[in-house]
């Protein structure tokens, strides 16, 4: 017998389909993690080739820029602060511990002679909108500090000031991005030349600074935006394989016509950082996978990525620091006998020092890494390989990555 469907169960409204969240990109937690390491073993052995092989700040900028372009699909305030309250507690407790430390050894409102100055910049330890101020020619200690160690553990913080101003930036760029993306992806790169040919000069070394990392990575934070608004995809296939290798050996030629090595390596030669960059970061997110959940080759080193990812604050704040100690003590072994006349290819060997590096840094990651969950609103965690999870009244619920 051959049923009809009722008028009624024709005119019932179909069941909407759920909407999908947003979830993590595990190809980009593969990106962070690889630049996070390739930054830690640049830093190490100063290998000139090595940002050559990864540009890892070109890569984490266009990675934030992405992010921060997803999240301002909110109002703009809302996004600004919680971005700022991710990244400022993680910086405070290496002020607390990194400053104590100075203090201790002699440094005060009279080391520049100019107390007034000195206590106005400390202020760059609270919200870096310029560089925090160090103690420099500080002692170590030793057999476990070198010397100078300050300017070492103030080495990294170039970073969060810039990322924080990428972030206070990021609500205009987006609208001028949507509105000329090709000469708002391109302005960095435009202002990187006129630094370069002098065409522009300014006085001081905060503000210069500040300008030469925008004109610099700028357009790696432009292009995560443009790849998150759809724009890269919009280009014909042929277009980013044909002008990103390009654009990046173009990098390369004037950093080898500019006495490259090391030394004097891209870190050096911001139009060359700029342009090598820009065409790395360009083929990468053109080659973007997104995977939603790990390739089967990569599900064992899963735990570990999402670790880097997790902690990726804190293992960048305190990698310098860790890098200083790990020297240190190894150099110990010198005083050893047997081992300078038996195995000095150990003892000169940069692989135990890298090992001994990311030792400390897990225990930095321990002693340090929950503040990064409080600032995210999540349960504090020592050693998170899993997904977090905010913690709210009542109830527990999974985190939206990337928020």
């Amino acid at each position: 017998m051959t049923t009809h469907a009722t008028p009624l169960a024709e005119a019932a409204p179909k069941e909407p389909a759920p909407v999908e969240k947003p979830g993590r990109d595990r190809y980009f937690d593969l990106l962070r993690a690889l630049a996070l390491f390739r930054v830690v073993l640049y830093h190490l052995t100063g290998w000139a080739w090595l940002p050559l092989v990864f540009p890892s700040m070109g890569v984490m900028f266009a990675l934030a820029g992405n992010l921060m372009a997803r999240s301002l699909k909110r109002p703009a305030g809302q996004v600004i602060r919680g971005r700022m309250r991710r990244l400022l507690p993680p910086l405070w407790l290496l002020g607390v511990v990194g400053v104590t430390g100075m203090v201790f050894q002699g440094w005060g409102p009279d080391a520049d002679g100019h107390p007034g100055w000195w206590l106005l910049h400390l202020t760059f330890w609270i919200v870096p909108l310029s560089d925090p101020p160090y103690a420099e020619g500080l002692p170590g200690v030793h057999g476990f500090i070198g010397e100078n160690w300050a300017a070492d553990l103030a080495g990294p913080l170039w970073y969060i000031r810039a990322y924080l101003w990428y972030v206070l930036l990021s609500p205009v760029l987006l609208k001028a991005l949507r509105a000329l993306p090709v000469v708002t992806i391109l302005a960095p790169i435009a202002l990187a030349v006129a630094f370069e040919q002098s065409w522009l000069t300014l006085p001081g070394e905060r503000i210069p600074s500040a300008l030469t990392d925008f004109s610099t990575f700028g357009a790696c934070w432009i292009l995560g935006m443009a790849h998150q608004e759809g724009i890269l995809r919009r280009l014909p296939r042929y277009v980013v394989p044909s002008v990103a290798p390009v654009i990046a050996l173009a990098g390369l030629w004037y950093a080898l016509h500019h006495d490259f090595g090391t030394g004097n390596d891209l870190d050096s030669m911001p139009l060359a950082q700029a342009l090598w960059s820009f065409g790395t970061v360009f083929l990468l997110l053109h080659l973007s996978p997104s995977w939603k959940e790990w390739p089967r080759r990569l599900r064992p080193l899963a735990g570990t990525i999402t670790l880097l990812n997790s902690r990726a604050v804190t293992i960048y704040l305190w990698h310098n620091t860790c890098i200083l100690i790990a020297a240190t003590l190894w150099d110990q072994l010198w005083g050893f006998p047997l081992l300078e006349q038996n195995a000095p290819g150990l003892l000169e060997s940069v692989w135990p020092v890298l090992a001994l590096v990311w030792v400390l840094i897990g225990c930095c990651v321990l002693a340090f890494g929950w503040a990064e969950d409080l600032a995210a609103k999540q349960k504090p965690r020592l050693w998170p390989t899993g997904e977090p999870r905010l913690r709210t009244r009542g109830s527990r619920r999974r985190a939206a990555p990337g928020g």
